[in-house]
């Protein structure tokens, strides 16, 4: 035998290996997690009793039938279905909460001995790891794809009648979202759901929500309370370089620039206008609006809170209290 066909007999070895190992992989993490992913057929009540009008998927958070998937599988819908499992089982399901804000909502189910997936943590993703898609669109058989992390920190706009907000830190994937997979769990190589799959990017192309801080605590407090509470300011800003005065005062290169300013909210009350610069809130430095977002807890309703703003040239120190956001209020 010659050198080298030796040497690409070796090759061809060790590409098999490799193949073999991504493979075991892909199919451990599926076979560990399909019992924890369900399809979500949502039914409403109409003349002829209850029709379907949708479906997607959802992944088990506890034993007893709370359950995770994506709002707008449920949005608009009469908050009720039935979840099928791979095993055959199949349970009615009614809807906890739901947060069109976040594409997150809680469901349970009347199952109680279900095989709860095990979270893990979106922000130690890597761009290139591997991760698989996984759905149950017809509820008897689970669909995965796999791939990797094409892109990280991506943003997702979510509409609550007037009030917009951005997903932050999406996760961008090349594994397939097949139709039926939205509200199914994004894995990674360690059975970790990471991610809620959400959309479909372009072709080839997922999104999904990712699970993280953030995102565990809007879990919880739909499980808790069949809602998420945010504050609410009334201004509509964007990302703005300071002046190179203010620039040297404070030692801070952006702040949030004040486009509009909502009639009657919280930040028209506390004379807030448009062409301010606010450098920071609750002692907490603002670069662009999503920092300003993510302040927006339930902490701060109600909570007064000084905003440090540049005003024609001079810093002026602002006290604003947050009312609570309300559907259809506007941003």
């Amino acid at each position: 035998m010659s050198a080298v066909s030796q040497r690409d007999r070796e090759l061809a070895e060790q590409e098999l290996e490799a193949l073999d190992a991504y493979s075991r992989t892909v199919a451990g993490v599926a076979e560990r997690l399909a019992p924890s992913v369900a399809n979500l057929r949502v039914t409403r009540i109409t003349r002829r009793g209850r029709m379907p009008v949708g479906a997607g998927s959802g992944v088990v958070l506890t034993p007893d039938g709370f359950m995770l998937t994506s709002a707008h599988v449920l949005a608009g819908r009469s908050g009720a279905g039935r979840a099928a499992f791979t095993d055959g089982r199949e349970f009615p399901f009614s809807v906890v909460g739901s947060d069109s804000l976040s594409d997150l909502a809680v469901v349970r189910t009347e199952g109680r001995d279900l095989e709860p997936a095990t979270l893990g943590d979106a922000e130690r993703l890597r761009v290139g790891q591997l991760v698989v898609a996984i759905g149950n669109p017809h509820g008897f058989a689970g669909s995965v794809t796999a791939g990797v992390v094409s892109a990280l920190g991506r943003s997702l706009p979510a509409r609550s009648g007037a009030a917009t907000r951005i997903i932050d830190n999406v996760i961008q994937t090349d594994a397939a979202l097949n139709p039926g997979n939205s509200g199914g769990a994004l894995v990674n190589g360690r059975a970790e759901v990471v991610g809620i799959n959400t959309a479909v990017a372009g072709i080839g192309l997922g999104l999904a929500v990712p699970i993280n801080p953030a995102t565990r605590a809007i879990v919880g407090a739909l499980m808790s309370d069949g809602r998420v509470r945010r504050a609410y300011l009334g201004i509509a800003g964007g990302p703005r370089p300071l002046p190179p005065r203010a620039r040297a005062e404070l030692g801070r290169s952006a702040a949030v620039e004040v486009v509009e300013v909502v009639p009657g909210s919280p930040a028209d009350d506390a004379g807030l206008r448009p062409e301010d610069l606010i450098v920071s809130l609750d002692g907490q430095a603002l670069d662009d609006v999503t920092d300003v977002q993510r302040l927006m807890g339930a902490a701060l309703i109600g909570k007064r809170v000084e905003a440090v703003v540049i005003r024609e040239g001079r810093t002026r120190r602002v006290d604003i209290v947050p009312s609570q956001l309300q559907d259809g209020t506007a941003r």
